[in-house]
């Protein structure tokens, strides 16, 4: 048998079922996918390209669980306000004013560029214009999971549940069969969706095998609403209806408590975290020492560049294992293998593609990233998975694969020209410029 890509690397981090680092490895690659991980010293496939990286290690690409890759072009429009005082009174009327097609397109070319530098190899979209968003990603060879928003008011997208609904059903329709993209639903949160539309999405979404993800328990105005008006929490809420279950994903989850979390035991749904959007909006912490205890998985994610305002997963990992360690007082909560499982495995299961990726392992796309680990800030070095995650190991990256394809060699991007990129951007903020 013959490869087409042998790659040796000085330590490699498979983050399959165990927490091993394997010195001197060599991942193999056919036709995209993960064919074989050998000790350098045996005997492998012949390989047509082989790449050697004596200093580096090899993981996973992160997958970015959680974000809205076209907010790139609001990025610092509206900074150090509270979450309502944000939506309402600057990013819902920017939108209205600016979101288009083009927009999402050249937006979401922005946010790959950045994040394909910061080893993300897959990315969750909840945005208008999805099919756009998509069209970005196929075109620059990057992995995404997109999440059609879902509102009961009216956007320059659309203008009622119903019609998100619909177009959410043609972009499953157009793209169900490309490789690179997984279409799923994105009801925004419980206080813009009504029940009615909710079911729907549920019924749909189990029909068509289709992931779906929400903004929810982000602050604590929305569970407080939701007590008052309903007499329940969301969570309550949401499985009352039959909503929650294994392929839905809840975002943010600061405001929980143990009703919540045994809710989430109960139904199998997942939590992506987004620390860094949390902390500057000042929504609160979510308990993740205490999810992962009661077994609930977690991905990672930096929500949008206009609350973040970057979209570095490697960054959202420190911030991730440090704060959860200040929230339950105990400075072992969330290791630093803990938190690359949630940026990688755990976010892969969280968006239903943990067949496909997340891990090293034979049958996965080769989806892959391989970072430097010889520079001065990174050393001594005595454990890479440590080093990756409290140090910033981010600007070192050099290599990201996607399906095997290298869309990031030597520190460069491939696949996208990041100078047109910053050129059309340059071109937006004069526009958009408050």
């Amino acid at each position: 048998m013959q490869a087409d890509l042998r790659i040796d690397a000085r330590w490699v981090l498979p983050l399959g079922e165990s927490s091993e680092v394997l010195e001197n490895h060599s991942v193999y690659v056919t036709n995209g996918r993960i064919v074989g991980l050998k000790p350098q010293t045996e005997q492998g496939p012949e390989a047509k390209e082989h790449i050697n990286l004596e200093d580096h290690v090899l993981l996973p690409g992160y997958i970015n669980a959680h974000g809205h890759a076209a907010m790139s072009l609001f990025r610092g429009v509206a900074d150090d306000l509270p979450l309502m005082t944000w939506l309402q009174d600057h990013i819902w009327p920017a939108e209205a004013q600016w979101v288009s097609g083009d927009f999402v397109y050249q937006g979401t070319q922005l946010a790959i560029a950045e994040m394909l530098r910061c080893g993300t190899t897959t990315f969750a979209d909840m945005y208008f214009y999805s099919g756009d968003s998509i069209e970005a990603a196929i075109d620059a060879g990057m992995r995404t999971v997109s999440y059609t928003p879902v509102l009961d008011f009216p956007t320059n997208f659309a203008q009622n549940a119903d019609e998100y609904i619909r177009k959410t059903l043609d972009v499953h329709s157009k793209y169900r069969h490309q490789p690179l993209a997984h279409v799923g639903i994105g009801p925004h949160a419980p206080y813009t969706v009504s029940d009615e539309p909710l079911k729907e999405i549920t019924t749909t979404a189990s029909q068509l095998q289709m992931p779906v993800q929400i903004h929810l328990h982000e602050t604590a105005f929305e569970v407080s609403q939701s007590l008052e008006e309903r007499g329940m929490r969301p969570t309550q809420r949401l499985a009352e209806l039959g909503f929650l279950n294994e392929s839905v994903s809840c975002v943010h989850m600061t405001q929980i408590n143990d009703i919540d979390i045994d809710i989430l035991k109960q139904t199998g749904a997942n939590v992506v975290h987004c620390p860094e959007s949390n902390l500057k909006l000042a929504s609160g912490f979510c308990p993740v020492a205490s999810l992962l205890s009661e077994g609930v998985n977690l991905g990672l994610g930096t929500d949008g560049a206009a609350s973040n305002n970057d979209l570095n997963i490697q960054g959202e990992m420190k911030s991730a294992a440090m704060l959860a360690k200040a929230v339950a007082n105990d400075a072992a909560a969330v290791p630093a293998m803990a938190a690359l499982r949630m940026a990688t495995s755990g976010s892969a299961k969280a968006l239903g593609i943990d067949e496909l990726t997340g891990s090293i392992e034979a049958g996965k796309y080769a989806d892959l990233q391989a970072v430097r680990m010889s520079e001065l800030t990174q050393s001594p070095l005595y454990d890479p998975a440590s080093q990756l995650v409290y140090t910033d190991s981010s600007r070192y990256t050099e290599y990201v694969w996607v399906a095997g394809k290298a869309l990031l060699s030597r520190g460069e991007l491939t696949s996208i020209d990041a100078s047109q990129i910053l050129e059309k951007t340059r071109q937006w903020q004069s526009k958009i410029q408050p």
